[in-house]
Order: structure tokens, then sequence, then C-alpha cells
């Protein structure tokens, strides 16, 4: 079954904006990982996974999150997570079973998005948004996670 693209428009910008007013007084880390997965789980249409993975002593470890359980280690370089904290790069892939490497946490899965999250300029973890719609991820939705993206580092550690 082949599944569409969803229509709704997401404001990226007041999603940042909501993101840093949960964010203000709160000191950790892991509290605001967890709001801000929430945030996107429950505003972003379409999806079956948001959360982190962390970079710590060379792998990628499991974070915050919303969606069903996921795998707890990724190591750099493999699946769409470990190839985006490797390149450093956003990387979009609308049809995950296309992706040679693919980790498949949850089989329902058809699409994905990753972006790196910095601190002091280096990768240290991956915003992961997965989707059971193939092709749900396109140039608007990178562009605005990609900004959201930079938002969160901010909150994270700018303090």
């Amino acid at each position: 079954m082949e599944f569409r693209k969803t229509d709704d428009a997401v404001d990226y910008d007041l999603l940042a904006a909501q993101m840093r007013a949960m964010a203000e007084g709160v000191k950790s880390r892991v509290s605001n990982m967890a709001n801000a997965s929430a945030l996107l789980y429950r505003t972003i249409g379409g999806l079956n996974w948001a959360g982190f993975y962390l970079y710590e002593e060379g792998e990628l470890r499991l974070g915050p999150f919303q969606g069903k359980p996921a795998c707890t280690v990724i190591p750099m370089g493999k699946g769409v997570c470990g190839t985006a904290a490797l390149r450093d790069e956003t990387v979009v892939v609308e049809d995950v079973r296309r992706f040679p490497g693919h980790i498949a946490c949850d089989g329902a899965s058809r699409s994905e998005i990753v972006i790196p999250i910095h601190r002091n300029g280096a990768v240290s973890g991956v915003l992961d948004i997965d989707s059971p719609l193939c092709g749900r991820f396109g140039e608007a939705e990178k562009k605005g996670l990609e900004m959201f993206a930079g938002a969160l580092e901010e909150v994270l550690y700018a303090r």
C-alpha cells in the first residue's frame, strides 16, 4: 500500500517559539529534548517516531523520544542516523526500503529525516523523525526541521 504525504502545513517558526517557551528556566537537557520530541510528534502529521540519538563514546545512543521502543545504539556511519551524524548533514530518505543499511526499529516506517544537532560546532547527536508514509519529508520539512534543530541547539547548549 502506498501512502500520500499529509497536506498539513507546519509553522516551524511557531514550533521553535513554543519549544523555547517550554525550555524557559529549565536546565535539564534531557527534559528539554523530551518536550521537543513530544512537541514535534504531536504537531507534525503523519509521524510514527520522533526523538534523539546522542553521540557518546564514538556511537549514537538512544535519547528522549516519542513512539515505539527503538534501537538503543547505532554505530557512526550505519543506518540513516549514523550516516547523518558521520556526514554532519541532514539526510532525507523517501523510502527507507531503498536506503542501503537502513536499521529498521519499527517495521511500519517508510520514510525518515535525520538532522544533526551540534554543540560548539561538533555533532552531539541527531534529531530522528520517522513516518509510515512514503515520501513524507520534502524540502519544506528539511528547511523547517533544520531551523528547529538550530533553535534547539541554542536551548540545549547556550546556557
